[in-house]
């Protein structure tokens, strides 16, 4: 049997060897020639516009159209079906994710508390004026993608919200019916068949024919994601970074090795560049999960078992650890997209207290990637690539902005002014102290 998991022990790591591992993807994503075609792409946007996006989509993804075409049509969105096993799947989903981002939005009321005598500062949360949502295409067809991205911005109450997404391959420009039969539920109508990358710059920039937004969210390629990095020195907002996808699963001896095998084969049948680690302290499981993936990966059709062997080979595999405390160290230092938790009952709520690096927690061998992708309700569009250590998935307070609202009576300023005009000597701004002194004389 040949092995499917690249094995390393940790302690036998060198520093540069685990910087590797936890650095996963990075450098491709900015890759400089790659980073300098796109550069050259939203140039291209940002000049021509409709006709530059509809160029890139003649060049990127072998499909022609004129600018009128850009946009899906109502009728488009009205007719779009599914059959009615998916379309309840797709209802289902969208109602676990709506109940989810509702809880969030509860918890984000205004407030405000008395500081000193006379002085209050509180914040009042409202959404933002606008969003781009990137649905991706290409690799599979992604109606998650959709309602995981579009459900918290409608929860959000976000007024102008945009959806790019690519057309099918190999088609006429048709986009996935799933991805409108979820816009259709939502309620969004502006709706853009458009390539990843320069569908970023269009939403950035607007064009005669799609919308300019103010912040943009969705995962994708490389190229999509360099595409989100560059246009925030034009202004646009993004969340860093979302994909490639990665996955990581604590686990001990106590775990059933067929569930493992099958868990660490979602994330890694998304592409080569995805990224699947074990991290446990027993060798007999990895041999066991070894040859279990051996038997599973034959259930996958070629293209999705080469990324598989990808993700659990060359770019993750299974990590020897010490102990669980060292193996909740090594998951802090990864900080994956996806973690898995499947210990001993007695040791689940230790790890889990462990962990604070993770786009997401999955306790037990019951609460699989695939729930959580699809089904569950929290959020599955999550930072990637190390992003865990600083943060979030996306949810409804990612369109939401909070503002400052403070208020001083006289008494407050008088008892303000001398720290107030200490430091604005201090700093050298005088005009910061005058403006106290002339309301106090």
């Amino acid at each position: 049997m040949t092995a499917v998991l690249r094995r390393q022990v940790w302690s036998a790591l060198t520093e540069d060897q685990r910087d590797a591992l936890c650095r996963r993807g990075l450098n491709d994503i900015f890759d400089a020639r790659l980073r300098e075609s796109i550069c050259a792409l939203i140039d291209d946007v940002r000049a021509r516009g409709d006709q530059a996006v509809c160029d890139a989509l003649a060049t990127h993804d072998g499909i022609r159209m004129n600018p009128d075409r850009l946009r899906v049509t109502g009728d488009e969105i009205d007719a779009a079906t599914v059959d009615p096993q998916t379309e309840r799947a797709l209802r289902e989903a969208i109602d676990n994710v709506r109940r989810f981002n509702d809880a969030l939005l509860a918890r984000m009321s205004d407030w405000s508390i008395e500081i000193q005598p006379g002085l209050t500062a509180g914040e009042k949360v409202t959404p933002i004026s606008s969003a781009g949502l990137f649905v991706p295409s290409g690799k599979a067809s992604y109606p998650s993608v959709a309602y995981q991205l579009g459900v918290p911005a409608v929860v959000a109450g976000v007024p102008k919200i945009v959806v790019v997404v690519p057309p099918l391959p190999g088609g006429q420009g048709e986009v996935d019916p799933a991805v409108l039969v979820v816009c259709r539920l939502l309620g969004l109508r502006d709706v853009f068949r458009v390539n990843g990358p320069a569908g970023i710059a269009a939403l950035g920039f607007g064009t005669e024919t799609i919308p300019q937004v103010r912040k943009v969210v969705g995962p994708g390629s490389p190229a999509v994601t360099i595409a989100q990095v560059e246009m925030q020195r034009h202004g646009l907002a993004t969340m860093m970074l979302l994909g490639p996808t990665e996955s990581l699963v604590i686990a001990d001896a106590t775990a059933r090795a067929d569930l493992l095998a099958a868990d660490l084969l979602i994330e890694a049948e998304h592409g080569t560049d995805s990224t699947v680690v074990l991290v446990t302290d027993s060798t007999e499981l990895i041999d066991k999960v070894d040859a279990h993936l051996s038997v599973q990966l034959a259930d996958l059709p070629p293209e999705r078992a080469a990324a598989a062997h990808a993700s659990l080979g060359d770019n993750g595999g299974a990590v020897l650890v010490d102990t669980l405390d060292t193996a909740v160290h090594v998951a802090n230092r990864f900080a994956a997209e996806h973690l898995q938790v499947a210990v001993d009952t007695t040791r689940i709520d230790d790890v889990v207290e462990g962990i604070v690096n993770a786009g997401e927690i999955l306790v037990g061998q019951h609460t699989p990637f695939s729930a959580a992708n699809f089904m569950i309700g929290c959020p599955a569009s999550l930072p990637t690539s190390g992003f865990a250590h600083v943060s979030s998935g996306i949810t409804v307070e990612t369109f939401m902005k909070r503002t400052a609202v403070a208020r001083a009576d006289a008494r407050a300023l008088r008892d303000l002014a001398p720290s107030i005009e200490a430091l604005s000597a201090h700093e050298g701004f005088p005009a910061h102290g005058n403006a106290v002194r002339r309301r106090l004389s």
